[in-house]
């Protein structure tokens, strides 16, 4: 196959940007497979990084899409462990919406039997943060107390059912009756509706002596509610600003709670510790495979389809995740 389909970011204006290109085919690396996309998902980053908003900043043109599902075409050079025509899902920074990329074999891991590419498809990079921020970074405990801020989107709704799995009690903060309702059928134990509630005394009145663990997708006014809600030595996991704003809280705050305030960046721990990574994302395939983990999706949008698949992300209206079809 020499050349195949691909969406492509040839100025950087969002989705008005984009086109749908016939590119070369890739050749495979030292280190590196190549992989036959079956679907790529889409993540709020994208509507970031096609306007050159995000923290990586690739010059048009280039392709969105930081994770996705297929079966492997080539093997590069020192590549073991892995078959041509295996079932793959992995991740990269970006560049996953193409009929066939060329990606390093540190950054995938096996589709286990019972699990579907479409399902596959999204695990990598919001079960993958979310598994490094659980497990490396807030070390998280059965029974603790853990709040998902953004609980509704892909990156909170793995957050919730991860928690829930780990033994945690789960409190869900959605923007709506309907996102906190999906939010409770994936593994919260509670959940509050902050359009209509006001998050911080509901948050004080489930958990009044503090939380252990918030994670914060969100940013904006959220992080400092979640921030003064943590107990002593509680952890404030920051995973990213959905809202657009970085936020500026008042760091008294960890001073007089002894609290721990932690980035999680999963791209550079999965580059830099990649036997640690391949354990994390081997239990969350495992727990997929088993019907643990729903893996939810929100829309299938053929590759033509993508301003579609951008709406709903840039939008909000996603409850899950937003895939594009990359074959048939």
């Amino acid at each position: 196959m020499n050349a195949c389909k691909a969406l492509i970011c040839e100025s950087l204006d969002g989705p008005a940007g984009l086109r749908v290109r016939d590119v070369a085919a890739p050749v495979a690396g030292p280190g590196e497979v190549v992989v036959e996309v079956a679907f790529a998902a889409l993540n709020f980053f994208d509507t970031l990084i096609t306007q050159g908003k995000y923290q990586t900043r690739p010059a048009p043109p280039f392709s969105p899409c930081g994770e996705f599902s297929g079966h492997i075409t080539a093997l590069g050079a020192g590549v073991e462990g892995f078959a041509i025509g295996e079932a793959v899902f992995g991740s990269m920074s970006y560049g996953a919406a193409r009929g066939l990329i060329a990606a390093p074999a540190a950054r995938l891991a096996r589709v286990p039997s019972g699990l579907s590419l479409e399902r596959a498809a999204g695990l990598s990079i919001a079960y993958g943060t979310t598994m490094h921020a659980f497990a490396q970074r807030a070390a998280l405990k059965v029974g603790e107390t853990l709040v998902v801020l953004g609980a509704s989107g892909g990156v909170g709704l793995a957050a919730v059912e991860i928690g829930a799995l780990m033994g945690a009690r789960v409190i869900a903060c959605a923007s709506s009756a309907e996102k906190v309702a999906l939010a409770l059928a994936h593994g919260a134990s509670e959940g509050i509706d902050y359009s209509t509630a006001d998050l911080r005394a509901e948050l004080k009145r489930l958990a009044p002596e503090g939380v252990d663990v918030v994670y914060d997708p969100v940013g904006g006014a959220q992080t400092e509610i979640g921030l003064r809600a943590l107990r002593w030595q509680g952890r404030l996991l920051v995973i990213g600003f959905a809202s657009g704003e970085i936020p500026r809280p008042p760091l008294n705050l960890a001073l007089v709670k002894g609290a721990d305030i932690l980035g999680v960046e999963w791209a550079k721990f999965a580059a830099a510790e990649p036997d640690e990574n391949r354990v994390n994302m081997s239990r969350v395939a495992e727990w997929a495979a088993a019907g643990k983990l729903a893996t939810h999706i929100h829309a299938i949008h053929d590759l033509a389809d993508f301003q579609a698949a951008f709406a709903e992300i840039a939008e909000r209206r996603a409850a899950g995740k937003v895939l594009l079809r990359l074959q048939g």
